[in-house]
C-alpha cells in the first residue's frame, strides 16, 4: 500500500480529535496535508474527476477507489491530517434520492423539479433503491475492500433539508410558500427530514459493516469517532431572523440533537443576522464560517469568530480562505487562544518546511 498512514497513527489521530471534540486539547486542530509527493505507484488509467458523480456508470467503482488511492497516495498526512476519501454526488444530493433530476456539468451537480409541483403535491419517502443510493453504496464497499479501514469514508453531501426543498420549489416558489402554505412547508421539511436521517444512517451502517471504516467524517473533512456532520441551510441567506427561527431552527435542531458532534456551515453574510439563534442550541458543536466570494478573508471578522468561541462553539476554517497556513497566527491572537479551532488545507511539497515549522511551534509536529 502506497498510502503513507497506518495504524500507530491512525491512534494518534483518534485521541487527538477525541481530545478537541471534548474541549480537552489546547492547541489548535491541523488538518494540512503535503500534496505533490512521489505516490510509489503508477498512475490509473481513468482521469482524476471532480465530482464523483462525473464518472460514467461504465467506470467501476474499484476503478474510482484505485483513482483515489493513486491521489492519497501522492499526499503526506503529518500533524492532524489524514487520508479522506467522500463519495462526491453533488451538493444536496438527496434532492436526486427524493426525485429531482440530476444535471452533472464539468464543475457541479445541479438538481431539478421533476416539474411544476405545488407544495401541497410534494410527498417524499426514503428509497433505498434509487440508482444513486446504490452507485454510492457500491464504492463505499469497494473502498472497505481495498482499504480495510486505513482510509477514512466521509458521508456523502446530503445537502440541508430547506435547500433541498427549494430544488422542487425553485425561484421565488419557497419564499412565497412561507408565507402562503407555512404548515405545508413544515409537514414537507419534516417529511424530508426524516428521509435525510435514513440515508445518513443507510451509508453509515455500509460504511461500518464489519467494523471497518473509523467513525464519521463529511464534506468538511473533520474526524469524528461519534456521529458527525456539517450541517447548513444556504436559503437562510434570503430569509429573516424571525422566519429562520420558525422554519429553520427546529429542524436544525432536532438534527444537532442527534448528532453527537454536529457543525453548521455559516455561509455568506446573509446568514450573520441568524447566528445569535444558532448559537442557543446547545448541541451544535461548532461552526464553519464562509464570508463568502469578494467578501474579507475570514480572519477580517473577528467579532463574528469571537462570538462564535465565546458561546462555546467549536471553530473551522479553511487557509485558503484565510491567507494561507500562516493566518493561524492571527486566528489565535484575536481568540487569545488556539483552542477549540481547526484549520483545514493542504501545501505543495515545496512548503513543507514551512509547515512544519508552523506545527512545530504548536506542538503538533
Amino acid at each position: 500500500m502506497s498510502i503513507q498512514f497506518n495504524e500507530s497513527d491512525w491512534k494518534r489521530i483518534s485521541e487527538t480529535y477525541r481530545k478537541w471534540w471534548n474541549g480537552e486539547l489546547e492547541r489548535p486542530l491541523f488538518n494540512v496535508w503535503i500534496t505533490g509527493c512521489d505516490p510509489g505507484r503508477e498512475e490509473p488509467r481513468i482521469a482524476r474527476r471532480h465530482r464523483t458523480a462525473q464518472y460514467p456508470d461504465e467506470v467501476s467503482a474499484e476503478e474510482i477507489v484505485d483513482r483515489w488511492d493513486y491521489e492519497l497516495s501522492c499526499r503526506r498526512y503529518p500533524g492532524d491530517s489524514f487520508p479522506v476519501v467522500w463519495p462526491d454526488f453533488g451538493p444536496g444530493a438527496l434532492a436526486a434520492f427524493l426525485g429531482a433530476r440530476p444535471h452533472v456539468d464539468d464543475n457541479t451537480v445541479w438538481f431539478h423539479a421533476p416539474g411544476e409541483i405545488e407544495i401541497q403535491d410534494l410527498h417524499f419517502r426514503y428509497n433505498e433503491q434509487h440508482p444513486w443510493v446504490k452507485r454510492i453504496d457500491s464504492i463505499i464497499q469497494a473502498a472497505n475492500r481495498r482499504w480495510g479501514g486505513n482510509v477514512l469514508i466521509s458521508t456523502t453531501d446530503l445537502g440541508g433539508t430547506l435547500d433541498v426543498l427549494q430544488s422542487f420549489r425553485p425561484g421565488e416558489g419557497l419564499l412565497l410558500d412561507l408565507y402562503d402554505q407555512p404548515d405545508e412547508v413544515k409537514r414537507v421539511t419534516n417529511e424530508i427530514h426524516e428521509a435525510w436521517w435514513k440515508y445518513f444512517w443507510h451509508f453509515a451502517e455500509v460504511a461500518q459493516t464489519g467494523k471497518v471504516n473509523r467513525g464519521y467524517s463529511a464534506w468538511t473533512v473533520i474526524y469524528s469517532e461519534d456521529p458527525y456532520y456539517m450541517l447548513q441551510c444556504d436559503f437562510a441567506y434570503t430569509i429573516s431572523p424571525a422566519m429562520f427561527d420558525e422554519f429553520v431552527k427546529p429542524e436544525l435542531a432536532r438534527s444537532c440533537q442527534k448528532l453527537k458532534n454536529a457543525f453548521y456551515h455559516l455561509d455568506g453574510v446573509g446568514q450573520l443576522p441568524h447566528l445569535d439563534s444558532l448559537m442557543s442550541i446547545e448541541e451544535l458543536r461548532g461552526v464553519q464560517w464562509i464570508p463568502g466570494d469578494g467578501k474579507p478573508k475570514v480572519t477580517e471578522w473577528p467579532d463574528v469568530m469571537r462570538k462564535i468561541h465565546s458561546a462555546g462553539k467549536l471553530i473551522q476554517f479553511y487557509a485558503h480562505q484565510a491567507g494561507g497556513i500562516e493566518s493561524i497566527d492571527r486566528m489565535v491572537e484575536q481568540l487569545g487562544t488556539g483552542k477549540g479551532v481547526l484549520m483545514i488545507g493542504a501545501v505543495p511539497r515545496e512548503q513543507e518546511d514551512k509547515l512544519m515549522r508552523l506545527l512545530e511551534k504548536y506542538g503538533a509536529a
